[in-house]
């Protein structure tokens, strides 16, 4: 199913009724979820982002449109950002399932509706620009709102859609870009400054277009020009990087408000700590950074890796301490507390209730499996005990990337703890995974069985069912045997006195695999596939033998070191 992600800015982010009002509609269309509303006083502009399939997105970004159209009157419209319209921006970004090419047909089609049925002039812009001066945003948006009379005059300048000429209705509306995008990181750094016309210089030395060249490298020098007698441009220190310099009165501080065109190209951390380099070299200091909208999981992650590999430490920690550390590296919290769970793409999107056994604590999940039910039963607690068992030697594996004395070896048990982590969060997969594939059984189980027809289609069900309730306890059997890897080599390896540690996590993995072989082979009872149950069983005793030879081996040598 191809999911994409609309995030129209709209000139307006004072008043809050007038925001609810427009950001409301959204969610009046079936299948498109509202995942973040941001408000900004000093910009008077806010971001909405919203997912959904192709259709029914475009379908709300229209009726969102047409929102701001009655409710924003642009004649009346100040503020800090560059803007040309009620809805200023709205871009289509591919999430999943889709491409970016694929996407410009709905682009395109959001644009034409737009500009036929509401009257607004329609500029498509970067993958969806019908020509290559348009691509960029901010050649469209040239001359802002105050100029777009004189812009739709030029027949250089004819809007892609809609009219093409100044009126009553397109002067309270101004103009909309619609566009088709990758993923853009709308990216605030915060300044220890008052100055606008300094942050502007560090906003020049980053971004790629960098500053206009003049005479003799004076700010008063005169620009220089080519042979067609456009200014010649100094390039700046990041690709796919836009941005500008402001003061933010809400704040009390200058910012630089960059926009990350490609975070492939340029990722938020490398654009932080540029712009810390730059701050620097004009005696200013970076505090802290904001993020405007939402932001892909995987850019934290990596920005969190950058900072542990700068410092030397384990890469193989959980992924809520790696947010924790991009966080507090990016300076995310400088403004205001920043959560997670509002601010990551991937989060917004989680289903909870798609995962509840792990979403547990430790009691109600002890609490549950001792309710009179069936599920979650031994195959959901075998990949539980599993899960600590790899938690427990990716603990000794960190504890010994940090140990005093042992700084040049941190990298070898990284590469363990990362290994760890893989496993860990595996196996806590498999936890729901095994109550889901008990849960198939039951509802094949239910099925009608009073003609013919339905008691094959109830008999093809239960067997794919049973299939599937035997290869989950053999995939948490497993990753079971996989980890003990890790806690037989912190026991031989690692920190001599966590090899108690070590010898613990070998015997929940050896528990966690035990206790799903014999969840493989309950759930064999009844099935009469031979050759599959051959095959299962020939890998689940060797991986049984593998488990109970690897845990006696450690036993013995945690043993002799105790």
């Amino acid at each position: 199913m191809p999911i994409i992600e609309c995030v129209p800015n709209i000139s307006e982010g004072r008043d809050r009724a007038k925001i609810d009002a427009i950001a409301a509609v959204v969610e009046t269309v079936e299948g498109v979820r509202l995942l973040d509303v941001d408000p900004g006083k000093a910009t008077n502009r806010t971001v909405i982002t919203f997912v959904g399939e192709p259709g029914p997105v475009c379908e709300a970004a229209f009726r969102l449109v047409k929102k701001a159209q009655e409710l924003i009157d642009m004649s009346a419209h100040h503020g800090e950002h560059p803007r040309f319209g009620a809805t200023d921006v709205c871009p289509l970004v591919p999430i999943s399932g889709i491409t970016l090419e694929e996407l410009v047909p709905y682009a395109h089609q959001l644009g034409e509706r737009i500009g036929r049925e509401l009257g607004i002039p329609v500029y498509a812009y970067e993958a969806a620009a019908r020509e290559e001066k348009r691509r960029n945003l901010a050649n469209n948006r040239a001359g802002e709102y105050e100029g777009l009379e004189k812009k739709l005059a030029d027949p250089a300048w004819k809007p892609d859609f809609g009219p093409g000429a100044w009126n009553e209705s397109v002067r309270r509306s101004g103009a909309t870009a619609v566009g088709a995008r990758k993923i853009l990181i709308a990216y605030n750094i915060n300044l220890n400054t008052t100055s606008t016309r300094r942050a502007n210089a560090i906003a020049f030395d980053i971004r790629e277009s960098g500053r206009v060249k003049r005479e003799g490298g004076k700010l008063t020098g005169k620009v220089v020009t080519d042979a067609q007698g456009n200014p010649v441009h100094i390039p700046g220190k990041l690709k796919a990087v836009k941005g500008i310099g402001w003061f933010i009165e809400e704040y009390g501080i200058a910012q630089l408000s960059l926009n990350l065109n490609d975070i492939d190209v340029t990722p938020v951390h490398v654009a932080f700590d540029e712009a810390c380099k730059s701050a620097q070299e004009r005696g200013i200091r970076v505090t802290g950074s904001e993020l405007v909208g939402l932001i892909p999981k995987q850019a934290l992650l990596d920005a969190a890796d950058h900072y542990l590999l700068k410092q030397q430490r384990s890469l193989g920690i959980s992924e809520r301490e790696k947010i924790h550390i991009a966080v507090k590296s990016l300076g995310l919290d400088d403004l205001a507390p920043f959560d997670p769970r509002k601010k990551v793409i991937e989060y917004q999107l989680e289903d909870e209730a798609a995962s509840p056994l792990v979403n547990l604590s430790l009691t109600r999940f002890t609490e549950e499996t001792a309710r009179e039910t069936p599920a979650p039963g031994g195959g959901s607690v075998a990949a539980i005990v599993g899960s600590m068992g790899a938690a427990l030697g990716q603990m000794v594996a960190n504890l010994s990337a940090n140990k005093r004395g042992w700084d040049e070896r941190w990298e070898e048990f990284s590469a363990w703890a990362e290994k760890a982590e893989r496993y860990r969060v595996r196996l806590l997969q498999l936890v729901d995974e095994d109550t889901r594939a008990y849960e198939r059984i039951m509802q094949a189980l239910q099925m009608p069985k009073g003609s013919d027809e339905e008691k094959q289609a109830r008999k093809t069900a239960l067997h794919e069912a049973t299939k599937g309730a035997i290869l989950v306890p053999l995939e948490t059997l497993r990753v079971c045997v996989a980890s003990m890897e890790v806690a037989q080599a912190m026991a031989s390896i690692g920190m001599p006195s966590s090899v108690s540690d070590a010898g613990v996590g070998v015997m929940c993995a050896r528990t966690g695999a035990l206790a799903a072989y014999l969840n493989v082979r309950t759930n064999f009872k009844g099935f009469d596939d031979a050759e599959f149950q051959r095959t299962v069983m020939q890998e689940a005793e060797a991986l049984k033998a593998r488990a109970e030879q690897t845990e006696k081996e450690v036993m013995e040598a945690t043993l002799a070191k105790l």
